[in-house]
């Protein structure tokens, strides 16, 4: 489905990606982990065309993405749900959602999409009238969650989504995640400093270390993986 081939990314005159190859196949959750700063946010805002390598590709379906803008991405159901959320805090739940559903066949299936949203997190129904800057973190997530799903994905990639939440809140954006997956057959690339949650939900791992791969494989044998128990787990 995604395939990501030996790219180089440079901020400026620095370079932050190494020679950054890895796959997603279809209906996978795969997990990409790492210390701060070791290249995992770059790398799916380069799938996200935010960033453009300078070397390597960047397949999609058979499509290549490298080199087309951000809002075309979206119209192949690529979908990012960037940290921090980054909603339109003076906008309410409801235009937030639409927000999501720019492009004709979004658009086209906005309510169908909504009542499924609302049906996902019934917190945003009740709320829906409410400014988005005015809610809980928990909710500002469901909502970025909720934008996302209003564009049809079939790709989506999340950035450190449980970042700044309660543990309980923490559960149930993993939980969601789990159904995205599972009930719509949503893809998932996730970029995820919660190791130990990440490694047990996922088909396959990358951990990055100073912007190169450096260890890959299922969940369960970077679990198992020494040197991810005693950097990432603290055993």
């Amino acid at each position: 489905m995604l395939k990501v081939n030996n790219i180089d990314v440079f901020y400026g005159d620095l370079q932050v990606l190494w020679d950054i190859s890895f796959e997603v196949k279809e209906k996978e959750v795969v997990v990409l982990i790492g210390a701060n700063g070791s290249g995992k946010s770059t790398t799916i805002k380069t799938v996200s065309s935010l960033l453009t390598p300078i070397k390597g590709s960047i397949e999609f379906n058979g499509t290549r993405l490298d080199h087309l803008p951000p809002h075309k991405i979206i119209e192949y159901g690529i979908v990012h749900v960037p940290e921090g959320r980054r909603l339109f805090p003076e906008m309410s739940v409801e235009e937030n959602l639409i927000m999501g559903t720019l492009y004709a066949e979004a658009k086209s299936k906005r309510n169908e999409t909504m009542e499924y949203v609302y049906g996902l997190f019934p917190r945003l129904k009740e709320r829906r009238k409410q400014m988005a800057g005015t809610l809980s973190g928990g909710e500002q997530q469901m909502l970025a969650v909720g934008r996302g799903l209003m564009s049809l994905p079939k790709l989506m990639m999340f950035d450190e989504p449980s970042l700044g939440l309660a543990p309980i809140l923490v559960q149930e954006i993993f939980g969601m995640i789990r159904r995205i997956n599972k009930e719509e057959g949503v893809t998932v690339l996730l970029v995820e400093q919660n190791v130990r949650q990440t490694l047990a939900m996922c088909n396959r791992a990358y951990a990055l270390e100073n912007g190169r791969v450096v260890l890959e494989g299922t969940g369960q044998e970077l679990m198992s993986n020494e040197h991810v128990r005693q950097a990432y787990l603290g055993i």
